[in-house]
């Protein structure tokens, strides 16, 4: 297997279990040399936590690049994930451009809305640069709200899957070669993950669990690109990406004292076992 270097570019939230506390451990445990670019630092994520801090280090980013470039550092593969402005996301597109070796995936997670909401403090100009960003992906990881903010589908919370089919459809365009659709749920029960590739549509139906976890969507996330960056197909990342999330809230879902995220940390041999060819 290839010793890769993958760049990810996320917030760190100190406390909280998501972002790049979460994406560098899974990324390593994946056995990949993961760099990171913070996009900002907050003492807590902001899903439940009251008075937390904020720093942005948007105006940072410039001086890391033109380091980088100077020293001839590049990436085998480069993963976004919650980004905090429209400017921000101008910057690392050009860090993209300039530090992704050549042939090398860009995989983009446009963290900015579910359930029909986008998240607070971002608005129509974010999502204009965000669709940028992700067009400019070769492997895109939208949930439904998403993927309907990036395409100008309306979101529906009912939908079948011709409906599915054509929100994938909307989203093959630019360099786009892999979409994974997260969040697809055709019965009560059960909810899964819908692959388009090559023209092919694939579907994983998995467990759903009843419990609502902060942090799911960056550990699936990151556990499908260091899957997949260790030559799993698309399908076959995304099942153990989402194996490993399910087996993430089961392991946390009787500590009702961790309410701001999921034991991760205890399911990792459960997922490196499973990340390899």
């Amino acid at each position: 297997m290839d010793y890769k270097r993958i760049l990810t570019i996320q917030d760190i939230s100190c406390v909280g279990q998501c972002s790049l506390t979460v994406a560098l451990p899974v990324l390593s445990a994946a056995g990949h040399e993961t760099a990171i670019l913070p996009s900002a630092v907050l003492s807590t994520h902001t899903g439940g936590f009251k008075g937390y801090t904020f720093r942005d280090l948007t105006e940072d980013i410039p001086a890391i690049e033109a380091h980088w470039n100077q020293e001839g550092i590049a990436f085998d593969g480069i993963y976004t994930g919650y980004l905090g402005s429209a400017k921000q996301i101008d910057y690392v597109r050009s860090v993209i451009r300039s530090t992704l070796k050549p042939g090398a995936p860009a995989f983009i997670d446009p963290a900015m809305a579910d359930n029909g909401k986008l998240y607070p403090g971002f608005d129509d100009a974010f999502v204009a640069e965000m669709r940028k960003l992700t067009f400019e992906g070769d492997v895109i990881l939208p949930n439904i709200t998403e993927a309907c903010l990036l395409t100008g589908i309306p979101y529906r919370e009912t939908y079948d899957r011709a409906w599915i089919e054509a929100l994938l459809e909307a989203l093959t365009q630019g360099k786009v070669r892999t979409v994974v659709l997260t969040g697809v749920s055709f019965r009560p029960e059960t909810t899964g993950i819908m692959i388009r590739e090559g023209g092919v549509t694939q579907y994983y139906e998995h467990e759903k669990l009843s419990r609502s976890s902060h942090g799911t969507g960056d550990v699936f996330s990151s556990s499908y690109v260091g899957a997949y960056l260790n030559g799993l197909s698309a399908l076959e990342a995304a099942k153990v990406a989402a194996d490993y999330t399910v087996q993430c809230i089961k392991d946390t879902v009787d500590d009702p004292s961790h309410w701001y995220g999921v034991k991760f940390e205890i399911s990792l041999p459960f997922y490196m076992k499973s990340c390899r060819k």
